[in-house]
């Protein structure tokens, strides 16, 4: 890409709506994880006997260990959300401001003299 390309994917506002989006998605998704995961660790910090209870009266299963298992599984969900919203709609919304980008720059292109497809 030229420095063209770049310059015109800098202004485009569509680029800065994209960036807002991924921006405002990723730190939702890291708030999750990271109340889930400290929320866990305090749990056991200061309230162990809650997660060390048993599940079921005269089982050795207590109820941090499904709850762990079900942090590393939202930690799956979280990050298959944002590639599937990644694969989707941010693909999409890059490929409309490269392609915008590609028009402006050939339409310098055109514009530029000698440009006509004659031999200077």
């Amino acid at each position: 890409m030229s420095r063209h390309h770049y310059d015109h994917i800098r202004a485009n506002e569509n680029f800065h709506n994209l960036i807002r989006r991924k921006t405002r998605l990723s730190w939702t998704l890291t708030a999750i994880i990271l109340i889930a995961y400290f929320g866990f660790i305090l749990t056991i910090a200061f309230y162990p006997e809650i997660l060390g209870r048993p599940i079921s009266d005269g089982s050795v299963i207590t109820w941090g260990i499904p709850v762990g298992i079900g942090i590393i599984l939202l930690t799956f969900i979280i990050t298959g959300i944002y590639v599937y919203r990644a694969n989707t709609l941010f693909d999409s919304l890059m490929g409309d401001v490269v392609d915008a980008s590609n028009v402006h720059v050939n339409s310098m292109e055109d514009d530029r003299p000698g440009s006509d497809g004659e031999a200077s």
